[in-house]
């Protein structure tokens, strides 16, 4: 019996021995073998070792995400020429300043921002502000391609524009749907920060609906906290799939940089406008020529109004739409065309989405009455002499 044990321990001593060199020197040995027992040549080891440049996604990773939408930001640099010094004609000007004043006139002013396209004809939508008062602009592609682009149209009030550049076989961006869109959605932010070329960041979405930042006219902006810097303006804001979202376009700042509040236009919002002014080389919004106020409690009690919430009319253009509509200052709506009107940011954006020439119910409260008037909506002047703002 004692033989037997001891010939027992030494074959497993051996046993354990081989097992060690063999994990020690060729461990791809037993990673390779399967349990012939189990389904579909399972492997025995639960967990496989992935190299650096392993074909195996991580379940935390974004990387297809950004592989599909980054090919369609691009970067934007747009140039204006350098206005004329009053006094560079003057030769005591020149006799002071010599060659630096001749060198700071003919240095152009340059701006860099983003891009994204979104039809393979080769539309773009960035923001206005990028490139606003732009002699030239140019595109880069994420590429490597280079291509001068032709302002469509812009639109101030949203501060979206509308580039165009001919280029065969370009990568085109898909939408998404931001009516889906809640808070708490993972995002990434696509753009050109400082110059130094394309990024990806990552974030949540951390509000929506943002409006009366002073920022636009027509304000209703996604939220987030995925870094955005300057360069960024008019990038994507992609969900997680790559989808667009929203175009990137301003950021709250003490610095310069990034602090984690980013607002984007919300993609349904931009298509509207590029649609707009590729159709009709402008957008068309209603309007009915009033001034007004957002009804605080003060007010409310002030003019003993039942209500606690509306948007009351200080100023009515006389001959506009709102007064041949019979409504009068101290008037609060309620409602416009059964939508609800609880601040001025709501107030004029319902108007603006009304069709002009077209008659609109507005509810009002008057003191103590609720009244609705039929108002026959006008097309929004440019610069309105007075405006819902």
């Amino acid at each position: 019996m004692r033989k037997t044990w001891l010939i027992f321990s030494q074959a497993v001593t051996v046993a354990v021995a081989v097992l060690f060199v063999v994990a020690t020197l060729k461990p791809e040995w037993l990673q390779k073998r399967t349990a012939s027992g189990l389904p579909g040549g399972v492997s025995i080891n639960a967990v496989q070792p992935v190299s650096l440049g392993g074909a195996l996604p991580s379940p935390n990773s974004y990387a297809a995400a950004a592989k599909r939408a980054t090919p369609a930001v691009v970067s934007i640099t747009a140039s204006k020429a350098p206005p004329r010094n009053p006094h560079s004609s003057d030769p005591w000007f020149q006799f002071f300043f010599g060659d630096r004043a001749r060198q700071l006139q003919q240095e152009p002013q340059v701006g860099l921002g983003s891009g994204v396209i979104v039809s393979a004809d080769g539309y773009l939508l960035t923001n206005n502000h990028v490139i606003e008062g732009a002699d030239e602009i140019e595109v880069q592609l994420s590429d490597g391609r280079r291509a001068k682009a032709k302002t469509v149209g812009a639109d101030p009030e949203t501060d979206v524009a509308v580039l165009k550049i001919s280029l065969d076989k370009l990568p085109v961006i898909t939408f998404g749907n931001t009516d889906a869109v809640q808070v708490g959605d993972v995002v990434l932010a696509i753009g050109n920060p400082f110059g130094v070329g394309q990024t990806v960041t990552s974030g949540i979405v951390s509000a929506l609906g943002r409006n009366q930042l002073g920022i636009n006219t027509f304000e209703n902006f996604i939220q987030t906290d995925a870094a955005i810097n300057p360069g960024n303006s008019g990038g994507a804001l992609v969900d997680a799939s790559g989808n667009l979202l929203g175009i990137n376009t301003a950021i709250y700042s003490r610095s310069g940089g990034s602090l984690g509040i980013g607002f984007a236009i919300p993609v349904n919002t931009a298509q509207l406008v590029m649609e707009g002014i590729i159709r009709d080389g402008q957008v068309t919004r209603g309007w009915i020529g009033v001034e007004p106020r957002d009804l605080t409690p003060e007010i409310a009690e002030t003019f003993n109004l039942p209500i606690k919430e509306g948007v009351l009319i200080t100023g009515v253009l006389q001959e506009g739409p709102a007064s041949a509509g019979g409504m009068k200052p101290g008037d609060v709506v309620t409602k416009v065309a059964n939508v609800p009107i609880s601040n001025t940011s709501q107030l004029l954006t319902a108007v603006a989405a009304l069709k002009p020439k077209t008659p609109a119910v507005i509810a009002v409260q008057r003191g103590d009455k609720a009244i609705e008037l039929k108002v026959t909506v006008a097309q929004r002047p440019r610069t309105p002499m007075l405006r819902e703002r």
